[in-house]
Formats: structure tokens, C-alpha cells, sequence
């Protein structure tokens, strides 16, 4: 990646775990839960990374890898239903009943027609891309915002968790015509964590990813990523076959590296809306062909002795439109590799997710996060969240709902630290 956008993170120090998140419709105080399921109508398969959320308000959340979620509504905003969309389909809203509040399934439809041939910038994606930087101003907030947002962080070793992280993140983001960072601030809220007390899964190496994915992954906020045209020069684009978002109709564009550098590029996709101009979704994958820059942008300090393989860096960042503006919804980073030891015949392999869904938003705040609470690059987010077991410990914050898989993984960790 270009320049010092990685932020490299100690991947020892910096899990956390997930306690039982209450999969059932419950009536606390102001709140009610609603729990449900969204799948494609067609096939009847479960849809990952839906969003779900509340018709005319910011609060919001995605669908785990099950096709889950859950969301704490406040009941007065109950009998505005749910607004679901996800990238290929026709939205979908639905209202919510209070006895369907535990056992509600939403399908979703295919959009199966054809985009008519596409004739604006046809033969030169890279112009339709250069129109949507121009466009950014007239598109995203000229306003600071404050995010509030879900962070979920995984290790797996093999098919084994090891480590499970959690926190909600409070992030201050500057007006998107900055098109930069360096005055964005995140703060930890509250978080808890659960680590695999064995000694054989200890394995000390820092690579990449942490909550500040949040502000560094804002591909159109923070166009050091990929979206400047300096950086632009460097890729090669090439049209696809466009596709619906939020009923809008999306120019998706293929970009892959044209140059050979001293740091590793990009590959991956571009939606752009076809009647606004504006960045919806970004898919990036590192090219890890050389692996020697690949493991300098992933891997930031090993133990002597340690070989570590990259297999896989890749990034996916949405956008969601509301009250004709758009704005940042959901960040997810995968990284695969192996390590082994020195005269080990065998390798391990190893999977860290991290992903951050904004579950509500507020904009132009009359408050900002105070230095003394802003999380840095130096700080440790093991530190900033301890071993808390309770069920209702997320209170009113709205999560991303676990798999059965990641429930079930918690409860041996737990027995492991009992």
C-alpha cells in the first residue's frame, strides 16, 4: 500500500473476545430486540453483509456470515420497519410486528435484468472514476461526523479460533472535501476479549488491521489508499457487468496494477452509482505475487526463526446513501498466511478477520473526542478492554450478530480460562 496508510498492529496484544450475545427478542426498557434472518428468494441461500436498518434513522447494522442480526430498536421507531439492502438486489422493507420479533425472515429478490448498454465514459472507465472524485464534494458530508461502530476482530488457526475480539468504537471523522485523515480520531467505548490459554498457540508476530481500519480503510475519505490520481496512474481499469446497490444501478469497474513498484498494489473492483457519481463499494486484494513486498505491507516484526507466507490481504468497504448524502457503513479485512519454524516439516495457517459496521451517526456534532481518550497507533488495544462476562454487556449498542460457529468457539475458550 502506498506510503504509511498499513497501521501496523501487535496481533498478540490486540485480541479480544465475544461474550454470549443474546440471540431472542427482548423488551428492555426502551428497547426492543428484533432478530432475524435474510435470504435470497431465489435460492433460498443465507445473504452475508445485508444492511439492515431502522427506515429514517441512522441506526443500523449487517448480517453475519449466517445471514443473521440482530437489532436493538428504540420502540418508538419500531413501526417504522426495516430498510434491507444488499449489492445485486432490490431493497426490500419490511414492517415489524411485535410476535415476529424472534423468528423474522426477510428475502431478498434478485435483480436479474440487464443493465442497458452502458454509453456514458464507455470506452474509458478511468474517466467515469475521475468524474466521481469531482463529484465526491456534491456527494458525501461537507460536515464532521460521529461514527458510532461495531468492531469485531478474529484469529483462527486452522479451523480453530483462538482468539476473539470485541469493541464499540466511537470515531470523529472531518468533512469528506478534506479527502484526508490526519485529523480523524477514534475512541474505544467499551470492549472485552477472550485469548486461548494455550502455550502451542501463542504466536508473537504484529501484522496489519486493529480498529483504526475505521479511518485508514475510508478509501474515499482517505485517498492516500488508492482514489488519487497519482495513485490511479499505477492501475489499469477495464468495465464489468454492472450491478444494483440500493436500487441504483452501479458502473463496476476492474482495476489492477500497470506498474511494477517497490510496494505492493492493489487488484479488485470499483462500484460507482450510475445517476450520482458516487463511490459505493470498494473490493481490494494485495497482489501477492511478489512475496517479499507483500510480507513488507502485511508483516511488521516476527520472531527470529519464523517464516511467515502470505496468502491473502484483501479489503471490502461500503457505502450506504441517506438523506441523499453518502456515507462510510461497513469496513472488513481478511489476512491469510502461514508460519512455520525452521527445520519444521509442516506449516500452520492462520486467518485474521477484523470487520467495523457504523451502527448510528451523527452529524456535525457540537462535541469532539478528547485527546486524552483518542486511540493512537502506539496504543495497545488490548489495554483499552478487559475479561468482562456479562450477557446484557453490550446494553443498548447495536453488534453485529455472531455465527453459531464464533458462539460456539467463545464457549470453549472459556472454559480454557476458567
Amino acid at each position: 500500500m502506498k506510503k504509511s496508510v498499513i497501521l501496523l498492529v501487535g496481533w498478540l496484544f490486540t485480541m479480544l473476545w465475544l461474550g454470549n450475545s443474546v440471540m431472542c427478542a427482548q423488551d428492555a426498557g426502551d428497547y426492543l430486540t428484533i432478530v432475524g434472518m435474510v435470504k435470497d428468494s431465489h435460492n433460498k441461500k443465507s445473504l452475508e453483509n445485508v444492511n439492515v436498518s431502522v427506515q429514517g434513522t441512522n441506526v443500523g447494522t449487517v448480517t453475519n456470515a449466517e445471514g443473521k442480526f440482530t437489532l436493538r430498536v428504540n420502540k418508538k421507531e419500531v413501526n417504522r420497519g426495516l430498510n434491507i439492502t444488499h449489492v445485486g438486489y432490490m431493497n426490500n422493507h419490511v414492517s415489524v410486528e411485535k410476535d415476529t420479533l424472534a423468528k423474522l425472515t426477510i428475502w431478498m429478490v434478485p435483480y436479474t435484468n440487464r443493465l442497458n448498454e452502458v454509453v456514458v465514459y464507455a470506452n474509458n472507465p478511468r474517466i467515469i472514476i475521475e468524474k466521481a472524485l469531482e463529484k465526491i464534494p456534491e456527494n458525501y458530508s461537507v460536515n464532521r461526523n460521529r461514527l458510532t461502530g461495531f468492531y469485531r476482530e478474529t484469529v483462527q488457526k486452522g479451523r480453530r479460533y483462538i482468539s476473539v475480539a470485541e469493541a464499540v468504537l466511537d470515531v470523529s471523522k472531518t468533512a469528506y472535501t478534506d479527502r484526508t485523515t490526519y485529523s480523524d480520531k477514534l475512541q474505544v467505548l467499551k470492549g472485552r476479549r477472550l485469548l486461548s490459554q494455550k502455550a502451542s498457540d501463542t504466536l508473537a508476530v504484529k501484522v496489519m488491521g486493529g480498529p483504526n481500519i475505521s479511518i485508514l480503510i475510508d478509501v474515499v475519505k482517505n485517498k492516500e489508499t488508492l482514489l488519487e490520481l497519482e495513485e490511479l496512474n499505477n492501475y489499469e481499469f477495464a468495465m464489468d457487468e454492472s450491478v444494483l446497490i440500493d436500487n441504483q444501478m452501479q458502473y463496476v469497474i476492474n482495476f489492477r496494477p500497470r506498474l511494477l513498484l517497490p510496494y505492493a498494489l492493489f487488484y479488485g473492483k470499483i462500484y460507482i452509482s450510475r445517476d450520482h457519481l458516487a463511490f459505493t463499494r470498494i473490493e481490494m486484494n494485495l497482489d501477492i505475487e511478489n512475496k517479499s513486498k507483500a510480507i513488507a505491507a502485511i508483516l511488521h516484526q516476527k520472531p527470529i526463526g519464523l517464516r511467515f507466507k502470505p496468502q491473502e490481504l484483501s479489503f471490502l468497504v461500503t457505502y450506504k446513501t441517506v438523506g441523499g448524502k453518502v456515507y462510510l457503513n461497513y469496513i472488513r479485512n481478511d489476512i491469510r498466511f502461514k508460519c512455520d519454524w525452521k527445520r519444521k516439516l509442516f506449516s500452520t495457517s492462520y486467518v485474521v478477520t477484523s470487520e467495523m459496521v457504523v451502527t448510528d451517526r451523527n452529524e456535525n456534532p457540537s462535541d469532539n473526542i478528547p485527546r486524552n481518550k483518542t486511540f493512537t497507533s502506539n496504543q495497545i488495544f488490548y489495554d483499552k478492554v478487559g475479561n468482562y462476562w456479562n450477557q446484557d454487556f453490550w446494553g443498548n449498542y447495536n453488534i453485529i450478530a455472531p455465527t453459531e460457529s464464533l458462539e460456539h468457539a467463545v464457549d470453549k475458550l472459556k472454559k480454557q480460562s476458567n
